[in-house]
């Protein structure tokens, strides 16, 4: 069965099921750089990007400053042999000079890549999508223009993979638009006006009890659904805060989307509703307080988990109606947080920008189970998968495992 061989891998930073749960994994609860740490590489340049990984095979990107005075970079992607660490092949997408700045926390490889096992791709926003082979060679490549972020706070937004399509968000300050493509030959199926400025959501794919799927994705203006075989826009909602950053999570046929900076705002849809869903009883319940900024939420076992704002403030609600099981609870070690917590094997992996990951069990209160140190600063969502948790620290590459 496929859909359970594909539960067994990363192949996206939000995981198998895009809610940042595996079902299957068995990742160690104590771990750090010299404490069951099966391996660790040095990563060349800079990246927020998280590691995938499919089979023996785990991928990330990074841009690396190339010497020549302008400000070039050299785009790359990275794989390395999931046992040992070894660097199988290191591809370089394309050497340009960035096309605007970017945040002072963020770098120019934020984009995460995402695989099926046939092809692997990295995006790069303004320097284009790259489909490679698993082993390295160049498939296909697409050019989306440039990208006016708010700020140039800089790119960040991955795309998602499903069947053999791949959906990119391009929302940004000119004109914005989702892209669907043929995830085999890059041949754009549908290309979507969006009514929005910059968001750094990645799409969400969700699959409906007749078998349809829907994209669903956060926005400023509003929250919306798509149909992934049209792009045809079926509902929407408003309520979100500027420039949001979380990605949507859901969960039997309804779908949570939020966003934490100046505002707060998160809102439980189911996906029946057409056009103008706002104050009809789609939405299911919403939120108006404690709702992350940068981390997305977590949805696991019919509970969803998130930040308040950038802080390690973690609320716990309960998803079939909406009731908190705890708010804003202080958690030991995480304070100031940009990749999105995980779960594996009844437990919640949290980071901290520190390189603090603190590990509590899934349950009505958030018991502490283990406090890591990575020894530097995590940005990167860690990939629970079989017995091994692989972080992408700033430097570092580690995988961590339970032996």
């Amino acid at each position: 069965n496929g859909a359970n061989a594909n539960e067994q891998q990363w192949g996206h930073w939000r995981g198998p099921t895009g809610n940042g749960e595996s079902l299957t994994a068995t990742p160690p609860k104590e771990f750090g750089p010299d404490k069951n740490c099966r391996w660790k590489q040095p990563i060349p340049g800079r990246g927020s990007s998280s590691p995938v990984v499919w089979d023996d095979q785990v991928f990330i990107t990074t841009a690396i400053p190339v010497s020549d005075g302008r400000g070039t970079l050299d785009f790359r992607l990275l794989c390395y042999d999931r046992k040992t660490g070894t660097k199988q092949w290191d591809h370089s997408c394309i050497k340009a000079v960035p096309y605007e700045g970017t945040h002072s926390t963020n770098g120019y490889a934020s984009a995460s890549p995402c695989t099926n096992g046939r092809y692997i791709y990295a995006h790069f926003g303004s320097q284009g999508l790259y489909c490679l082979t698993m082993d390295g060679k160049p498939v296909w490549d697409k050019d989306f223009g440039d990208m006016h972020t708010r700020n140039e706070f800089g790119e960040g937004s991955s795309p998602t993979l499903v069947d053999d399509r791949i959906v990119i968000p391009w929302d940004h300050e000119g004109p914005s638009h989702l892209f669907c493509l043929n995830a085999d030959t890059g041949e754009t199926l549908w290309d979507i006006p969006r009514d929005e400025p910059t968001c750094w959501a990645t799409p969400l794919i969700v699959t409906l009890d007749d078998g349809s799927k829907q994209v669903a994705m956060n926005g400023q203006n509003a929250a919306r659904g798509y149909d992934l075989t049209s792009g045809k826009e079926l509902w929407k909602c408003g309520g979100q805060t500027m420039r949001p950053v979380a990605s949507a999570v859901s969960d039997d046929g309804l779908v949570l989307i939020g966003s934490g900076f100046r505002g707060s705002f998160l809102g439980c849809f189911d996906l029946t509703g057409s056009g103008d869903i706002e104050r009809t009883p789609h939405v299911h319940w919403t939120v108006s307080r404690n709702t992350p900024d940068i981390a997305s939420p977590l949805l696991h076992n019919g509970k969803i988990w998130f930040y308040r704002g950038k802080t390690g403030l973690l609320t716990c609600i309960r998803i079939k109606d909406g009731t908190p099981l705890y708010e804003q609870k202080r958690i030991e070690g995480v304070s100031y947080t940009y990749a999105s917590p995980v779960a594996a094997n009844d437990h919640i992996y949290m980071t901290d920008r520190s390189g603090t990951i603190t590990v509590i069990r899934d349950g009505n209160d958030p018991v502490v189970v283990a406090v890591n140190d990575m020894g530097e600063g995590v940005d990167a969502t860690p990939a629970p998968v079989g017995n091994e948790l692989f972080i992408r620290g700033e430097t570092t590459l580690f995988c961590v495992a339970r032996d």
